[in-house]
């Protein structure tokens, strides 16, 4: 416990409907009252947090997510189970923060730091640096109602984060402004982490859960469905979100230990997926800038109207490093029989930076798997690069450039 500086022991959060007033004091002195209407939004919510964590929470809108954060921040209270918390929280829920457009910015961040309970002299200490992260000019001096969503969010974050939490908690309130406050943001964010600061954040940003957090929780109708590692619980997310009726979800453990989720109705399938060097030979291992081929085959177990095969190359976090298919490069199928067999050849040149990369592919009718998702399966295919003979460098991609020099 000493290390856990948050707490979710089976919370839950019921909203209540009495059918009048006098019921609903009742409850309040604790006698039970009959035909009230419960609405639950959350059920045994579980987890800890360690110190200097970073947890992604995901899950479709309505899943609890911001519930579930105003029950951690105390702006709301559970209806059951309990919760701890061993620090400051510092929280950026909405935008603005509850500032009041009549208030100038200044005032405003005066004010909420008050609400943080921070003493006036430590406000007026720090109030230099929250005017110089926000970096908005005189309007730091003009009522907020005269602002743009991004200039409210500059000044929120700016004050959040002016001394640093313990928990700092983000919703998608960062995605707001431009990319260069963002980028500040999360080079804050980083900082915070490294000295100690845990990281709470709800996005349904892949990239940004995959690329901050160790841990990501899945919420689906107010219940935790997952709590794993950031790669594989987003697959299973991008996986649920495609789910219809006649889908299906599998997740299998594969020999390397990595998890790997299938989803799709089955109507195709792919039965192989092998990497090739340029002299036709399978392998695992390619070095950096060398020709490769992917050859995945492909079964139909129903008739198709229209087959369109993609892939996307991943790197060892999870994140997109290439991807399309077959309807984008004008090469959808059409009219496929049940038992026909179709192999897809892909030649591409190798220009990435060493590591280890993972294939997924897709098995659609249109250019997404939100529509007909027959099969969609991440993991079907892992390699590694490597730098054998190149000129050193760093990065996820080969960009090997053409330097001159001019000297006087």
């Amino acid at each position: 416990m000493s290390r856990d500086v948050l707490v979710l022991n089976s919370v839950g959060k019921a909203f209540r409907e009495y059918p009048s007033q006098i019921l609903r004091f009742l409850t309040w002195m604790g006698i039970p009252v009959r035909n009230i209407n419960e609405h639950w939004v959350l059920r045994n919510v579980s987890f800890r947090l360690g110190r200097g964590e970073a947890v992604g929470i995901v899950g479709q809108n309505g899943a609890g997510k911001s519930t579930l954060l105003k029950l951690i921040t105390g702006t709301l209270r559970q209806t059951t189970g309990d919760i701890f918390v061993n620090g400051r929280i510092a929280a950026i829920l909405e935008l603005g923060m509850g500032f009041n457009p009549d208030l100038t910015g200044r005032q405003n961040a005066i004010h909420t730091a008050g609400l943080m309970g921070f003493s006036q002299a430590d406000i007026m200490r720090i109030m230099p640096d929250i005017e110089a992260f926000a970096e908005i000019g005189e309007y730091f001096d003009e009522p907020v109602r005269t602002y743009s969503s991004g200039m409210q969010m500059r000044v929120a974050f700016s004050v959040a984060t002016a001394f640093r939490p313990e928990v700092l908690i983000v919703d998608e309130a960062l995605s707001v402004g431009d990319a260069y406050f963002q980028h500040k943001s999360m080079g804050r964010i980083r900082e915070f982490r490294r000295q100690g600061t845990t990281l709470l954040i709800v996005s349904h940003d892949r990239t940004a859960i995959q690329a901050l957090c160790d841990r990501a929780i899945l919420l689906d109708k107010g219940e935790q469905r997952m709590d794993g590692e950031p790669q594989v619980v987003m697959d299973y997310y991008n996986a649920m979100i495609a789910e219809k009726e006649n889908n299906a979800i599998t997740s299998v453990q594969l020999a390397s230990g990595k998890v790997q989720t299938i989803s799709g109705t089955g109507e195709a399938v792919v039965t192989s997926a092998a990497l090739f060097n340029h002299a036709g030979e399978q392998i695992e291992f390619i070095n950096v800038g060398e020709s490769a081929e992917l050859r995945v085959q492909v079964e139909a177990k129903a008739d198709i109207s229209r087959l369109v095969f993609g892939y996307l190359i991943k790197d060892r976090l999870g994140q997109d490093v290439f991807g399309t298919n077959t309807h984008h490069t004008g090469q959808a199928l059409e009219g496929i029989r049940a038992g026909d067999a179709v192999e897809f050849s892909i030649r591409f040149n190798v220009n990435m930076g060493a590591g280890a990369y993972s294939v997924s592919t897709a098995l659609v009718s249109t250019d997404t798997h939100l529509v007909n998702n027959y099969e969609w399966r991440d993991l079907a295919l892992v390699f590694t690069v490597m730098n054998v003979d190149r000129t050193y460098f760093v990065g996820s991609n080969w960009i090997p450039p053409s330097i001159s020099i001019t000297q006087s």
